[in-house]
Formats: structure tokens, C-alpha cells, sequence
């Protein structure tokens, strides 16, 4: 037998595959948020990644929705996991943004999946969890994002605020990125990036300077930020090396 020590074999490191800028819920202010018509808006500004926000229905369905309630952005009322998804399909998710969208559907996440890989468009998932469900919410978009991108060239990238949702979807799809949502960087940064596997950082733009983005990238991580909505801002965030750039001013920022 031969005395010669083997070298252990290691895990090629995956390229980052996202591109740098990302239209903010779909088309930021210019079509009804976290609606397919927002997606198509901001791929047609150019944009090649989109960032929204996930829950879930009353009945376990992952749907696009920003808000705890139904209010705002639909002609819904109420706790948005109070209705089941076929009640849900049934909202005007248009009509307060323009008479334009009138009749827009909440899309699921499964449309948006279909949508995004036919068109080539990257996608950043932000788990957005109804108070009291962070972890079924988060194993379950996991899941679902996993099986519905599972063929594609560029996975999705998972954030959200919930470090309990994080580890919920780490649990459930450990291949997908994740990223950490915080609004402001607490000291413990790298501590709890490390912790939950996340691949990257995700902050307020305002919280950003040249340091904190060195020292991220020094140690691994990549960088993203919301919601840059300055040109002289954006800029200045790309010379610093911001690794993805979420803005709403989809028709100002040209990607």
C-alpha cells in the first residue's frame, strides 16, 4: 500500500450568478407591486433580477403580498393568511396603483417561477412570514423554490428579516443561498451570517461605507442592499463593490 497521503478532494466554489441590479418588487413604483405585470415592467426597463416578498395563504399556497394585511395593495381586507388561495385568486391586485392594472392578480409563486426561468430572470425570494409562522413559512417557500427552480440555470436567492425563517428554509433547501435581511448591521454580523449559512449580507443602503463592504467580502460575503433609489447614491455604491443593488428607480437606474 502506498504510504503517499492523500489530498482531500474539496467543493469547487459556485460563481455568484446574479446580476447587480435588481428591480425592487417587481417594477418598484412604476406597476402594482409583487404582481407579474410589476415583473414584466421591470425586465422591460432592462432589469435581469427582480426581488419580492413571499407568505403564505391560509391553506400552506406561497404568494407574492408584502403586507401583514390585504389592505393596502389589494381590494381585500384583513389578515392576509386568513383567506385560502382560491379566495385569494379572486382580488384586484392593479386598481390601487392605476386604472392601468385594474383586475392584476396576486400571482403564486409558482407563476412567478415559470415566468422568471422562461424569460431569464434572476430571482431574490424575500420570506416574508405572517406574525407566528416564520418557520412553517420559511420551510415551506424553501421547498417549493427548490423544486420549482430545480432544472434552472440560476437558482433563487432566499433573504428575509427572520433569522427563524432563515433556518427554517436552510433546514428544508440547503443548496439555495440565502441572504440576511437587517436594517441596521448589528455587531454581530459575521456571527450570525455564519450561523444560518447565509451566503450574504442585505442592508439598508444608508448603513453601507467602503469598510463594512471590505470586511464583508474579506470574509466571504457578498453584499447587497435596498433601496437605492439616488443615481449619485447608486454609483457610489457600485465603486464600492455592493454585489447586488435594489432600487425602485427602474427608470433612472439604467442596469
Amino acid at each position: 500500500m502506498s504510504s503517499r497521503r492523500r489530498t482531500p478532494r474539496t467543493k469547487p466554489v459556485k460563481a455568484w450568478p446574479y446580476p447587480r441590479y435588481a428591480a425592487h418588487r417587481g417594477a418598484g413604483k412604476l406597476a402594482p407591486e409583487n404582481t407579474l405585470a410589476a415583473m414584466r415592467v421591470g425586465q422591460a426597463h432592462g432589469y435581469r433580477m427582480v426581488e419580492f416578498d413571499v407568505k403564505l395563504s391560509g391553506d400552506g399556497v406561497p404568494f407574492l403580498l408584502h403586507d401583514d394585511s390585504l389592505d393596502r395593495t389589494t381590494d381585500g381586507h384583513g389578515r392576509a393568511d386568513a383567506l385560502t388561495w382560491a379566495e385569494l385568486a379572486k382580488l384586484d391586485a392593479g386598481s390601487w396603483h392605476s386604472a392601468a392594472f385594474a383586475g392584476e392578480p396576486l400571482p403564486t409563486l409558482s407563476a412567478i417561477a415559470r415566468w422568471a426561468i422562461a424569460n431569464g430572470v434572476a430571482c431574490n425570494v424575500e420570506i416574508k412570514p405572517m406574525p407566528g409562522r416564520e418557520r412553517d413559512t420559511g420551510a415551506a417557500v424553501a421547498l417549493d423554490a427548490a423544486a420549482l427552480w430545480r432544472a434552472a440555470p440560476v437558482p433563487p436567492l432566499l433573504s428575509s428579516f427572520s433569522e427563524e425563517a432563515l433556518a427554517a428554509a436552510r433546514a428544508a433547501a440547503p443548496d439555495l443561498r440565502r441572504a440576511l435581511l437587517v436594517e441596521r448591521i448589528p455587531a454581530d454580523w459575521a456571527a450570525r451570517l455564519s450561523r444560518l449559512a447565509c451566503t450574504a449580507l442585505d442592508v439598508d443602503h444608508r448603513e453601507l461605507d467602503a469598510g463594512i463592504i471590505a470586511a464583508a467580502h474579506q470574509s466571504g460575503y457578498k453584499v447587497m442592499t435596498y433601496t437605492a433609489n439616488d443615481p449619485h447614491a447608486v454609483a457610489q455604491l457600485a465603486t464600492w463593490g455592493v454585489d447586488v443593488i435594489i432600487t425602485d428607480a427602474i427608470d433612472v437606474i439604467r442596469p
